[in-house]
């Protein structure tokens, strides 16, 4: 059956530029305190979906262009949103959550953890303090960063989609790949995600496939109320969605 549900997700998702990993509720809910589980079985289907560097020209930039009067928030958010709804749309007899990256719940706690499920799905190693045997940080306060095989760090997160009325007790899970496997490259990386996030070089941290275009580094880097112009949508644009 998943096998199925992916291919079909896949179809619908991978010519924009998005790739979906597979993986069971249990899975995450197992490396997390019950304040981040996920309420569903443990044998529930569920799927990450990751945005890789194409999906600025084959998702993004055509769906600004098709639907810049409609844009109202975040042109990437409502992108993404446009996309899994539309994949959502292939299982009309299925039962399809969505969880979005940027939900949050009332108590402030997103939605989902994100790298964790990346991890548990094999599409990207979540690398953290715990990775590095000496720990040269001290009392300092060290974020951990996923890193995919193929786009190092070029690429984001976007949701969940689960499916409530697939169990899959006999799916196996995939190891993420350990592409940052030395202790001095995994303090490197640390270091420069978490002092120096803004120069991107972490990103590079293995040699990758593919990364951001030149045009794609210059939007994501840009303050977001200002990202419309580089669209070629203008606030007067935006604004006039409301009426």
């Amino acid at each position: 059956m998943e096998g199925r549900v992916a291919e079909r997700l896949r179809g619908a998702l991978g010519p924009f530029g998005f790739e979906v990993h597979a993986f069971k509720v249990g899975w995450y809910n197992a490396v997390l305190p019950p304040a981040f589980h996920l309420p569903y079985p443990d044998d529930t289907l569920a799927f990450v979906v990751l945005s890789t560097p194409s999906m600025f020209d084959k998702a993004l930039k055509p769906f600004v262009n098709k639907e810049w009067l409609k844009i109202i928030r975040d042109p990437v958010d409502q992108c993404v949103s446009h996309h899994l709804s539309c994949a959502k749309e292939k299982f009309p007899d299925q039962k399809v959550d969505v969880i979005f990256d940027y939900e949050i719940l009332p108590s402030r706690k997103p939605k989902f953890l994100a790298q964790t499920a990346a991890h548990v799905a094999g599409a990207a190693y979540y690398y953290q303090r715990k990775d590095v045997k000496l720990d040269p940080w001290g009392k300092k306060k060290i974020y951990g960063v996923c890193i995919h095989p193929k786009y190092g760090g070029w690429f984001a997160i976007r949701g969940l989609l689960l499916f409530p009325d697939i169990q899959v007790p006999f799916l196996e899970q995939p190891a993420p790949v350990d592409c940052v496997s030395t202790q001095e490259k995994r303090i490197e990386l640390l270091e420069q995600f978490n002092f120096h996030w803004q120069d991107g070089r972490y990103r590079d941290i293995i040699e990758v496939k593919e990364r951001y275009s030149e045009e794609q580094k210059t939007y994501f880097a840009t303050p977001p109320a200002e990202r419309f112009r580089l669209l070629g949508l203008t606030q007067a644009a935006q604004r006039s969605t409301f009426h």
